[in-house]
């Protein structure tokens, strides 16, 4: 059976973000994920893993002013300080947390700067950011996004972040494969799992219904059978990663909203 992480930024927004962790772990989860941890203090999300048993897996580094559609910094000329030292910081958080990798948004197309120079922008501070990662032991993920959801974002399509990860050569940079987003752009989601898996460059799936991104039982996708494919192909391969289930309740912000939506989750099990 794939191993589960509950993504707190979207699941269980009917209780206050740190009673999400005991929500989780009451339903079934033993690890979490989500967006941003730096609201908080890294000693008191700490305690809400160690209290309820769970494990960390996953979060962004600071994109840059979110609130005001910032979408990431890694590959905005000019901005670098900026970004080194949001993605130190995330380092300092994932230590405490002994959260294994940290994402990296790559950011919007910003107008007149052309691609190259956001590229070349983007490998510096991506191959920056892999040896102080690989420094703390920690990996550093960067994720193909659908420009439907965010229109302009630098990076939409596997082989491009496959691209990057060759072109910089650090073994500890690996794409987060998110099937939601990967439906979306590009589609055949059994071909993409299987031809990425073994490679050994895929550090964390994601899931969601498409298009309205539900649960993963609601929709076009067939998760039940992608699931039974990552079992198999991991099997072979040796792939023990984690699927975030980073989508929105089909319930909302209502009480049990989430946790009635987990049938899903019970079947899997």
């Amino acid at each position: 059976m794939p191993r589960f992480a509950a993504n707190l930024s979207m699941l269980y927004n009917e209780l206050p973000f740190l009673d999400r962790f005991e929500a989780a772990a009451r339903d079934g989860f033993t690890a979490v994920e989500y967006l941003f941890p730096y609201a908080f203090e890294a000693r008191e999300l700490r305690a809400r893993l160690e209290a309820h048993g769970l494990q960390q897996v996953l979060f962004n580094a600071p994109p840059g002013d979110w609130d005001a559609g910032e979408r990431g910094t890694a590959s905005l000329p000019r901005r670098e300080a900026e970004f080194r030292a949001g993605f130190a910081r995330a380092l300092d958080y994932a230590q405490a947390l002994d959260c294994p990798r940290v994402h990296v948004m790559a950011g919007l197309r910003p107008a007149g700067v052309d691609d190259q120079t956001l590229r070349a922008t983007y490998l510096a501070n991506l191959a920056w950011a892999a040896e102080l990662a690989a420094n703390a032991g920690r990996d550093v993920l960067i994720e193909p996004i659908n420009t439907r959801d965010i229109p302009g974002y630098l990076l939409s399509r596997q082989d491009e972040a496959h691209a990057v990860l060759a072109a910089i050569g650090a073994p500890n940079l690996k794409v987060q494969l998110d099937l939601y987003h990967c439906q979306i752009v590009e589609g055949d989601l059994e071909t993409k799992l299987r031809h990425y898996l073994p490679t050994g460059r895929v550090g964390h799936l994601q899931i969601a219904g498409v298009p309205l991104r539900h649960e993963p039982d609601l929709g076009e996708v067939n998760y039940a059978h992608l699931f039974d494919v990552i079992d198999e192909v991991s099997a072979t391969c040796g792939w023990q990663g984690w699927i975030g289930c980073e989508y929105r309740p089909r319930r909302g912000a209502v009480a049990r909203g989430t946790s009635d939506g987990l049938g899903w989750f019970r079947d899997a099990r």
